[in-house]
């Protein structure tokens, strides 16, 4: 089986390679813009028409949130024209795309844990870019599994636990907000939960969306406050409300998602989220002795 992953210089990219070493049977082919830009649709066909893949798992994303009210353009390329690129050539070549979406598709207004099926409603260029990206996969006929997940970290990349670590270690006090809550995802935790939906799927014949977070709703400042608790940081934490922040693009108020869909389809236990937090963390100082 060959496997290609799109964007695999990013936070879920890299952890796919992490796992891609326990997962001896796959062939994996790792590319990021340098290696296959997946916004220039002729490049897109040639690799395609000059290798053999399987399934195509599209890490790749603007996620930008605030810098991608004032840069539309470049969001909808990447997140919506791109994505159009790589279902259609998927299409093509009988490829099952497996294609990684966001909480940002609704606008956080429910009262409960967003299902699959509900009907998107997003409130910002980023979510509006995302939703679109979907749209575009399920109107190409091609085999998909779309994957929407929740504030992503990992010990890759520029993520909300790696600043919070090292504003921990510079400040005596952050101003977090406290009026948005959703499920923080380890990025590890969701590329071993890509894989065992490859293993559960027929390939050839599977259109579905699945939700994936860690477990457990939480506000942004008591994340804050159980990173800086777990990291180790004597750093208050100041809750305000997202008014006062004054971020240029909307935010949900409520994220959360319902996995139950993916855990009735696959088996898979899905560890709370101060499990896998202490995890990464622990993985983030081994890495780097300054945070």
């Amino acid at each position: 089986m060959n496997i290609l992953v799109t964007g695999c210089n990013g936070q879920l990219g890299n952890e796919l390679k992490k796992v891609a070493l326990y997962e001896n049977d796959i062939n994996w082919i790792f590319t990021d813009v340098d290696t296959l830009n997946i916004c220039d649709e002729t490049k897109v066909i040639n690799f395609f028409d000059n290798n053999i893949v399987d399934i195509c798992i599209n890490c790749a994303a603007y996620t930008a949130v605030d810098k991608a009210e004032d840069d539309k353009d470049t969001a909808r390329l990447i997140n919506a024209l791109a994505v159009n690129y790589l279902a259609r050539i998927c299409k093509t070549h009988n490829t099952l795309l497996i294609h990684i979406s966001t909480d940002y598709v609704f606008d956080g207004t429910s009262a409960r844990a967003y299902k699959e099926d509900d009907i998107v409603s997003p409130n910002s260029v980023y979510g509006t870019t995302k939703a679109e990206g979907e749209q575009y996969i399920i109107n190409s006929g091609c085999s998909y599994i779309i994957v929407r997940t929740s504030w992503l970290y990992s010990s890759f990349g520029n993520n909300f636990v790696k600043t919070m670590l090292r504003l921990g270690s510079e400040r005596e006090f952050v101003n977090v907000v406290n009026d948005q809550n959703g499920n923080p995802t380890w990025a590890y935790d969701l590329a071993c939960a890509i894989i065992l939906l490859i293993r559960r799927s027929n390939l050839n014949n599977i259109k579905e969306i699945f939700n994936y977070s860690n477990e457990g709703v939480i506000p942004w400042n008591n994340f804050a406050e159980a990173i800086f608790h777990i990291g180790g940081k004597n750093c208050e934490v100041r809750p305000i409300s997202t008014l006062d922040y004054g971020s240029k693009a909307n935010r949900p108020a409520f994220s959360a998602l319902d996995k139950t869909k993916i855990k009735e389809y696959t088996g898979i236990k899905i560890p709370f989220w101060r499990e896998s937090l202490i995890k990464c963390i622990e993985e983030i100082k081994s890495n780097n002795n300054n945070i």
